[in-house]
């Protein structure tokens, strides 16, 4: 390999296509309140931020509420939700064709869905290390799950690239000082454009 001794992913957007699991997760929550539906902003916030800051978000106009919506959230299983999530295509084979010797990994906003869905997509066969907030003091956009992936696998930063697709990887790649591979969205500032996971195969066996 030339460029890259490590990759990192982001999850939702990139690994798995999770728009929908999203919209049917919190929109439950929502309900169980009497509150309306996600609106097109809302839902592109959940599916960039953690489940609390989600909540927290989508309740802002009443604490009350919120606490119970957060005590809520935490006990709403989300294997009812998995149905709804697909993998993005040709992640496995681009995965395959570079590993090894490139290392990879996952640095995720999801916090207690991680364990459940490494378990269901069979992620710990691609993966070498999956940070997830859970795992992290400060999650994205604070560079630290990056750095902690960097310290573990021993590898340095101008040695690894991020693949991301919102503005908060935008953020946290160039925090963490490491260039980003941008999936499916032409309006943020990195290295790379692609569209599918044949245009990153390349990039990553260049």
């Amino acid at each position: 390999m030339g460029r890259f001794d490590l990759v990192i992913f982001d999850c939702d957007g990139v690994i798995l296509d999770s728009r929908e699991a999203n919209r049917a997760y919190y929109n439950t929550i929502l309900e169980r309140f009497g509150r309306r539906l996600m609106n097109d902003k809302e839902l592109s916030f959940v599916h960039m931020h953690t489940a609390e800051e989600s909540v927290e978000y989508l309740f802002k106009d009443d604490i009350a509420i919120q606490k119970d919506a957060l005590i809520y959230a935490r006990t709403l299983d989300y294997t009812y939700f998995l149905d709804y999530l697909t993998v993005e295509p040709g992640i496995e084979d681009a995965i395959r064709s570079v590993r090894p010797p490139l290392l990879t990994a996952v640095f995720t906003n999801r916090s207690t869905t991680m364990s459940k869905i490494i378990k269901i997509f069979g992620l710990d066969r691609w993966f070498d290390i999956v940070v997830c907030a859970l795992d992290v003091s400060s999650p994205k956009p604070d560079p630290e799950g990056m750095f902690k992936i960097l310290d573990i696998l021993g590898v340095e930063k101008d040695r690894t690239v991020y693949i991301g697709d919102s503005v908060i990887d935008e953020i946290v790649a160039h925090r963490a000082g490491i260039p980003l591979i941008a999936y499916k969205n032409n309006r943020l500032k990195a290295m790379f454009h692609v569209e599918h996971f044949e245009q990153i195969k390349s990039i990553l066996s260049d």
